[in-house]
């Protein structure tokens, strides 16, 4: 299920981050839609189509999940907030369209449970505590790892990943339009985000790398994005089998750059001399002329000199992630 959008959803241009990073702020994320799915058979279908298990998914709790092919490959990466009985998530905009067509055809098993695009929703992300804290007032001592939740009279608080410099996260995700009291808080980019996003390790597809990879690739285990004891859904069979029988040969991985002639587009092949050892996810500019990128690298490669394609001197330099992929250890020396 490859994305057939149009114009109206291309991929978002991202100025340029500011470096230092901020380390307050707000960005409206016009890059991503809020869709709510309700009615009686609601967990049943999501249970069947994506990673999560549903049962997980309660009140101050929000997952990570996946929706992937039969053959494993992800086409989704979104979250999942409980709002009463319904579920909501969020897509990327630019694949918003097609992801939601093709649930639909499997919805369609499941009388009386609609999905619908919130279009007077939003996200707004948060960097720094400040104006979190602003909005929770006590319940904020409650928000303490990725994926806490308190909901909230505009919508859902949900606490994100830290970056890997430690920079805490948040975002709050209004199910209606509603004045917030952030006026205090400066408003930052949507590059500023993507950095953000980037230096946290959370991958988002595109219409160029949708269906490219099985979700450990992307760091989805790690991220708390699939469930590997729930039952039978699209693509487990493949996702379990890596897992179990450990036939993970390449994950995410996150670089600098110190200079870039342009930024490298998801899909640009990573170069280890004349050959291909993996591709770019996502990338961002900053003010400086640097970049940073995530991108999806064979173990056995990463510890040689690696390149974007087509920039013979934009050398990769590793950036520390905020979690641990296990996966990887004692992998970088052996031939895969």
């Amino acid at each position: 299920m490859t994305g057939t959008d149009t114009a109206a959803s291309a991929p978002p241009v991202y100025a340029s981050a500011e470096l230092p990073p901020p380390t307050s702020g707000r960005v409206l994320l016009t890059n991503r839609v809020l869709v709510r799915i309700s009615g009686p058979g609601t967990d049943k279908f999501l249970q069947g189509q994506l990673s999560q298990n549903l049962d997980d998914v309660k009140p101050g709790t929000s997952l990570r999940a996946t929706g992937a092919t039969p053959k494993g490959r992800a086409y989704c990466l979104t979250r999942l907030v409980r709002d009463g009985e319904d579920i909501l998530l969020d897509l990327p905009t630019e694949l918003a369209e097609s992801i939601t067509a093709h649930l639909r055809k499997y919805m369609m098993l499941f009388r009386g449970t609609a999905m619908e695009t919130q279009t007077d929703g939003q996200i707004i992300g948060l960097l720094g505590n400040e104006a979190a804290s602003s909005l929770s007032g006590e319940g904020f001592n409650n928000l303490t790892s990725p994926g806490d939740t308190l909901a909230l009279e505009s919508g859902f608080l949900i606490r994100t990943e830290n970056t890997g410099e430690g920079l805490p996260r948040f975002e709050l995700w209004q199910t209606s339009a509603s004045d917030l009291e952030l006026d205090n808080i400066p408003e930052k980019t949507l590059a500023d985000w993507q950095a953000s996003e980037i230096a946290a390790g959370v991958p988002m597809l595109t219409t160029t790398t949708s269906e490219s990879y099985v979700p450990q690739m992307l760091n989805l285990q790690h991220l708390g994005g699939v469930h590997f004891k729930k039952g039978c859904y699209t693509g487990q069979e493949v996702i379990a089998r890596m897992h179990f029988l450990g036939q993970l040969k390449k994950s995410l991985f996150r670089f600098h750059v110190a200079e870039v002639n342009s930024i490298p587009a998801p899909g640009t092949p990573i170069m280890a001399g004349e050959r291909s050892v993996g591709d770019v996810v996502n990338a961002v500019g900053f003010n400086d002329g640097s970049c940073e990128l995530l991108a999806v690298i064979r173990h056995n490669a990463v510890s040689g000199k690696l390149l974007a394609d087509g920039q013979p001197d934009a050398v990769l330099e590793q950036r520390p992630l905020p979690y641990t992929v296990t996966e990887r250890e004692g992998t970088a020396s052996k031939d895969t």
